[in-house]
């Protein structure tokens, strides 16, 4: 899809886009997402201050989201796929900062050493490295360090699935909130609305010893996405 069609697609969105051009493209392709509700009061700790935990019907949520990073690259600069392209994994929850929802990361991991060293340097995100390898419907992570292991066979619908209310709440989030040491930053993001496929877990193992407690058994919820365009505009201080 060129970019101007992609920024001309807003009706999906909760508030405008961001005035000034946009400085970064990227797709987030082959994208897995497991949910699980999440307790309030151990997820409160893991969370800014600044931040309100943001809540479905009353309930928090946590989600392990894995997927193929592609094309990363600045404004008028092209990508280079030994840098450009690697396998991610995320595990986020739900947010509110004043009149913005969005996304808080809880860990942050990429498949390529220089490409984790890189997009921390750029954006300030926490990204450290874990080994990955992915085949068409297999996807392995392990991180040593902090003795993560991610792990899953699977399957996926072949037509796009109805999205519910709560789907949408899950996937559509246009904001990325950060902290660091003396400031909250946000990261404003747009593409076009998710397409959602069926997900069929045949084999799962999500063993992340700081968040045992908040990813525990079978997710409640998952999806599969083939993967959107992405345009992310410069952070900013979320607390001026």
């Amino acid at each position: 899809m060129r970019i101007h069609d992609i920024l001309a697609s807003t009706d999906h969105r909760p508030w405008p886009l961001p005035s000034g051009p946009w400085r970064y493209y990227q797709e987030w392709n082959r994208a897995l997402f497991l949910h699980w509700q999440a307790d309030y009061e151990l997820l409160r700790p893991l969370v800014p201050v600044a931040l309100q935990i943001d809540c479905y019907a009353g309930t928090p949520w946590v989600s392990l989201v894995a997927f193929d990073m592609q094309n990363i690259r600045p404004r008028g600069i092209p990508a280079f796929p030994p840098i450009s392209d690697f396998h991610e994994i995320n595990i986020r929850t739900y947010v509110r900062h004043k009149d913005r929802t969005g996304v808080y990361f809880l860990s942050i991991e990429g498949g390529k050493r220089v490409s984790c060293l890189i997009a921390k340097t750029l954006s300030g995100l926490p990204y450290r490295y874990a080994d990955m390898q992915r085949d068409v419907n297999r996807l392995n992570s392990k991180n040593a360090s902090f003795e993560d292991r991610f792990a899953a066979d699977y399957l996926t619908g072949p037509t796009p699935a109805y999205k519910s209310a709560l789907d949408k709440w899950l996937t559509e989030r246009y904001a990325l909130f950060q902290d660091h040491q003396y400031a909250l930053d946000r990261y404003e993001i747009h593409h076009i609305e998710w397409p959602v496929y069926h997900l069929e877990l045949r084999s799962l193992q999500v063993d992340y010893p700081r968040f045992r407690n908040l990813l525990k058994g079978s997710p409640d919820l998952t999806h599969y996405s083939s993967g959107v365009q992405v345009l992310a505009w410069s952070k900013l201080n979320a607390l001026k």
